[in-house]
């Protein structure tokens, strides 16, 4: 037998299988690596903390905080100032939150709303919200109307915004496809228009929220008894870093706890996209 023909009946490699490249850059959740370094952070906290590498009166360790909170626990104070900060952030969040979308989607929709309201959002969105405090004080007083005002001021044009956007994007095609089968126009716009637009909508939600939190403590440091952010401003003024710690603490678990439901919501509303 020849070269030739010995190269022609050579047996092929096995085939081996390639693997799946479709994912589509979809993130593979790791649900324990941000617990670990979160933990992390704290144990080095609290070492440095007992070592005097930190100082307690700059800043205490959290056995200190997490002391300082279970007092505040027991006293009774905490149900007061959660409810109260809770209260304030969800009534002024769901008004601004819920107006915001509407008027970004009669701009999105609207060539008449567009030219006549775009404008007026884009002047009054880059003011600090903070800045028209004292005059929602004169407007609706010291108490709730003020706060809830000034909440939802920062959460309005950040949602209109993220909406009349999220629907310029909409791919054309899709609309086009909607109209040459004769759909209505109401049925394009809450099956097509709407939906591709819910991501950028939940998007400007969760920044809507945030803000939504910064606003609240900083609302709630001008003539409030009750709230987080009294409380905070009250251990300031008292340097009790300790409870000073604790309140930022709340903050940062209510942040958390908003930041878990918008995330929810994306998982559910979202799920066509997988």
């Amino acid at each position: 037998m020849t070269n030739t023909t010995s190269q022609a009946y050579k047996p092929l490699a096995p085939v081996r299988p390639v693997r799946f490249r479709g994912g589509g850059f979809r993130t593979v959740p790791r649900r324990f690596i941000g617990l670990i370094v979160f933990a992390m952070l704290i144990l080095l906290w609290e070492g440095g903390s007992r070592t005097g590498l930190i100082s307690a009166l700059v800043l205490p360790a959290p056995s200190q905080a997490l002391d300082a909170f279970i007092d505040l626990a027991l006293s009774g104070n905490l149900q007061k100032h959660v409810f109260a900060s809770l209260q304030r952030l969800i009534f002024g969040f769901s008004l601004g939150f819920t107006a915001g979308l509407i008027v970004g989607a009669a701009i999105g929709l609207n060539s008449y709303m567009r030219a006549g309201l775009s404008p007026l959002v884009a002047a009054i969105f880059p003011i600090p919200k903070i800045a028209l405090l004292p005059l929602f004080i004169i407007w609706f007083g010291i108490g709730e109307g003020s706060k809830i005002a000034t909440i939802f001021f920062g959460c309005f044009f950040p949602t209109v915004i993220a909406t009349y956007g999220g629907i310029d994007n909409v791919d054309r095609t899709l609309i086009r496809m909607g109209q040459s089968f004769n759909m209505p126009h109401r049925d394009i716009i809450w099956k097509i228009i709407m939906p591709a637009a819910l991501p950028a909508i939940l998007s400007g939600m969760r920044i809507s929220a945030s803000i939504a939190i910064i606003l609240l403590v900083a609302a709630e440091m001008i003539g409030a008894e009750f709230g987080i952010g009294a409380y905070v401003l009250l251990a300031g003024n008292l340097m009790a870093t300790d409870q000073l710690i604790a309140g930022v603490g709340m903050l940062s678990i209510l942040g958390l706890i908003v930041n878990w439901l918008i995330g929810t919501a994306e998982k559910r509303l979202l799920d066509w996209r997988n």
